[in-house]
C-alpha cells in the first residue's frame, strides 16, 4: 500500500510539474506562490486592523498564536523528516524556482496559506470559498514549480489547519 501511495505521489508530481513547459503556467505559478510569502500575511493583518473589521482584535490574536504554533512545528518537521525535494530525488526533473530551504516536507507556503484561510474563513465566512481556493492554488503552484510533492502539500495543509484550530480552541 505504501508503494502505491508513493507511486501516486510521484506520478501526480510528474504530471503537474510537466506544466513547466508552459511559460504562462510557470509565470502564474510563481505569482501565486509569491502571494503566499510572509509579507502578504502581514498585509492582510494590517488591512483587518486598519479597516477595524468586525472581530479584528480576535482575528489578530488567534492568528498570532496560530503562527507561533505553526512555525516551530514546521521547522521541527522539516528537521526530522528531511525529505529531499523532488528535483533532487528525480534526476529528470527540475525546479522553476530556488526554494528557500533544502527539504520538502511539509510545504511551509501551504501550511501558512491554509492557516490564513482557516483564520479568514472563521472570522469572515463570506470569503471562505475564495481563501480556500487561493490556499489550494498556492499548494498546487509549489508542485508545478517543482519544489514539492503532493504529499508535502497535504502535510502543509494539515499542519496549517491544525495550528489554526488549536489556537482557536485555546483562545475562544
Amino acid at each position: 500500500m505504501f508503494n502505491g501511495l508513493l507511486n501516486l505521489d510521484t506520478s501526480t508530481y510528474l504530471w503537474l510539474s510537466s506544466l513547466q513547459s508552459n511559460s504562462s503556467a510557470v509565470r502564474f505559478s510563481r505569482w501565486i506562490s509569491r502571494s503566499g510569502d510572509g509579507p502578504a500575511y502581514v498585509a492582510i493583518g494590517l488591512l483587518v486592523i486598519v479597516t477595524q473589521a468586525i472581530g479584528f482584535q480576535e482575528f489578530i490574536i488567534v492568528g498570532l498564536l496560530a503562527f507561533l504554533i505553526e512555525l516551530p512545528c514546521f521547522m521541527l518537521m522539516k528537521a526530522l523528516i528531511r525529505r529531499d525535494r523532488p528535483f533532487v530525488q528525480l534526476p529528470e526533473c527540475r525546479s522553476a524556482i530556488k526554494p528557500s530551504d533544502k527539504f520538502s516536507m511539509p510545504s511551509g507556503h501551504t501550511a501558512a496559506a491554509f492557516l490564513m484561510a482557516g483564520l479568514i474563513s472563521y472570522f469572515y465566512a463570506e470569503y471562505s470559498y475564495l481563501v480556500y481556493l487561493w490556499a489550494s492554488a498556492i499548494g498546487t503552484s509549489r508542485i508545478v514549480l517543482g519544489v514539492h510533492y503532493p504529499s508535502d502539500i497535504l502535510a502543509g495543509a494539515l499542519l496549517g489547519s491544525s495550528a489554526f484550530f488549536l489556537s482557536l480552541t485555546i483562545l475562544i
